[in-house]
């Protein structure tokens, strides 16, 4: 998935942010409750304005909850972990690899082996169908014969 282009300003409005990263403006103020890194600033009227660094993290977020099929919570340690460990590679790491690379590597393996799992699960119970239950009929047939209703 590419990244698409952000126009060179100071600041954005929501619509903006919601156009550049193809989602909802509520979906956007959720992520802000939900994303720690995601403070954009609000103008005196209560605009919020986006920096260019807030549309990059927008962007972020999106990759990793649509795009890799993290959770919320996932992507918010994702993104966490991204911050934290930008700032050089992990001890014992081959030059030239970060620590964001190996974990990248390790959660697309654990991923990988969480959806075969669910599809094996996913099998057993297409197989294992269950007949609904028979439901007893709630008034007894009456007597025709009969013809009256209480004896």
């Amino acid at each position: 998935m590419e990244h698409p282009s952000i126009p060179d300003r100071l600041y954005f409005k929501i619509g903006d942010v919601a156009r550049i990263c193809e989602v909802e403006t509520y979906v956007l103020r959720f992520w802000e409750t939900q994303f720690p890194q995601l403070k954009p600033n609000k103008s005196g009227t209560g605009q919020r304005l986006y920096r260019r660094r807030d549309v990059e993290t927008a962007l972020e977020i999106k990759r990793l909850v649509h795009g890799e099929g993290y959770t919320i919570a996932g992507a918010r340690l994702a993104l966490g972990q991204g911050r934290s460990n930008a700032t050089g590679p992990r001890v014992g790491a081959p030059k030239g690899e970060s620590a964001a690379d190996g974990n990248r590597d390790a959660v697309a393996a654990a991923i990988g082996r969480a959806r075969a799992e669910l599809r094996e699960l996913s099998a057993m119970l297409a197989e294992a169908q269950p007949q609904p239950p028979r439901r007893r009929p709630r008034v007894s047939s009456l007597q025709a014969e009969s013809g009256l209703l209480f004896e």
